[in-house]
């Protein structure tokens, strides 16, 4: 499904390479260039768990590359059109080496050295670009993270008990899909029809996650939550608020914690997890404006150069001269959650977290 705003810009040439990594795994990268330019700047995309960029992520990279950006992506090992058991994370820090070593590999082309590069991260992706970010602080130029992964919201923690068991057999049946979890599909994409075609995605994985997986998550994410107040890089944290995938208190957290000193959220009344990809078109059409505008604003900035912002929007369906607003067609309820990341609280049926 095409959004009409996308006519207005530039022609859009996509690629696709197979790459190996350091393990000898075959991994897929894509991209999206503008075919008449030279790109404004790079963006990296960093999908979520389950997930994958050349159909998932194509929106992601159709908008921005026709805003005039170069934009990558990678299928993480296991994921898409990657080699690899499906979805098994053996180490989460095997992701963050993958994307590090492709992406700069990218950046110090010659054609691309002096441009500003930038991270973009969705869902468990969030978390990807804030460790890539903590690898190496001083290389990014900013990072656009949407609904990131990167706390646990108290009420989703698993207690220490259940966490002690499950490690005490993870080495033992690491990769057995035994962790429970919710109907993310219902749950994270809004519009009906986007939420079927993303259902009928055969690149997106949909069963229960793998015992080592659901750990490894969950300990990046407590390793990140500890380490918020390091994050310094330029960022926009964009959330609905009616998320009940990744707690938009979860950004809020970020936001505040975070050292950076040129940070913005901004929050969308009554919008589910799936920001770009599950909202009906005006929505993903505000989405993709305050993305772009924010890429636009620093694009040939370098870090220590941008002055000291502090920015908060939400974004609601009630209009008002103070904050910036956008009618979501929904109320902000929150609607009840099965659990962080996997659902850890909730139903057991076999579909996928992102």
């Amino acid at each position: 499904m095409s959004l009409g705003w996308l006519s207005f810009l530039m022609e859009v040439e996509y690629q696709e390479e197979f790459i190996r990594n350091s393990r000898g795994v075959q991994l897929f990268t894509c991209r999206w260039l503008p075919s008449s330019s030279s790109p404004k700047a790079l963006v990296f995309l960093c999908h979520g768990y389950g997930m994958e960029c050349s159909e998932f992520m194509k929106r992601v990279g159709t908008g921005l590359a026709g805003a005039g950006y170069a934009v990558y992506g990678m299928d993480y090992e296991g994921h898409g059109k990657s080699d690899g058991r499906r979805c098994y994370i053996r180490k989460f820090g095997n992701v963050v080496a993958d994307c590090d070593r492709f992406f700069k590999s990218i950046c110090v082309k010659e054609d691309y050295i002096n441009k500003s590069r930038f991270l973009y991260g969705e869902s468990m992706g969030g978390a990807v670009a804030l460790l890539l970010h903590k690898r190496d602080p001083t290389f990014w130029d900013g990072a656009v993270l949407v609904a990131p992964m990167c706390k646990i919201s108290e009420e989703m923690k698993p207690s220490p008990l259940v966490v002690n068991i499950l490690t005490q057999v993870e080495d033992i049946i690491p990769t057995w899909k035994i962790v429970p979890t919710k109907q993310i599909v219902d749950t994270a994409f809004r519009d009906p029809v986007k939420r079927e075609e993303i259902r009928h995605n055969k690149l997106i994985y949909q069963d229960k996650p793998r015992l080592k997986t659901a750990l490894e998550l969950l300990r990046t994410s407590m390793e990140l939550e500890d380490s918020l107040s390091k994050v310094s890089l330029p960022f926009l944290v964009l959330h609905g608020e009616a998320d009940t995938v990744t707690d938009p208190e979860v950004s809020r957290a970020l936001y505040e914690r975070a050292s950076s000193v040129d940070k913005t959220i901004t929050l969308y009344a009554g919008m589910w997890h799936g920001l770009t990809s599950g909202e009906p078109d005006d929505n993903v059409e505000k989405v993709f404006s305050d993305v772009i505008t924010w890429l636009d604003h620093r694009a040939h900035e370098r870090p220590g150069r941008s002055p000291s912002i502090r920015n908060i929007t939400c974004v609601d369906a009630s209009p008002s001269p103070k904050v910036k607003r956008w009618p979501s067609g929904a109320t902000a309820e929150r609607r009840p959650s099965g659990g962080f990341c996997f659902g850890w609280k909730g139903r057991t049926e076999p579909h996928s977290a992102l």
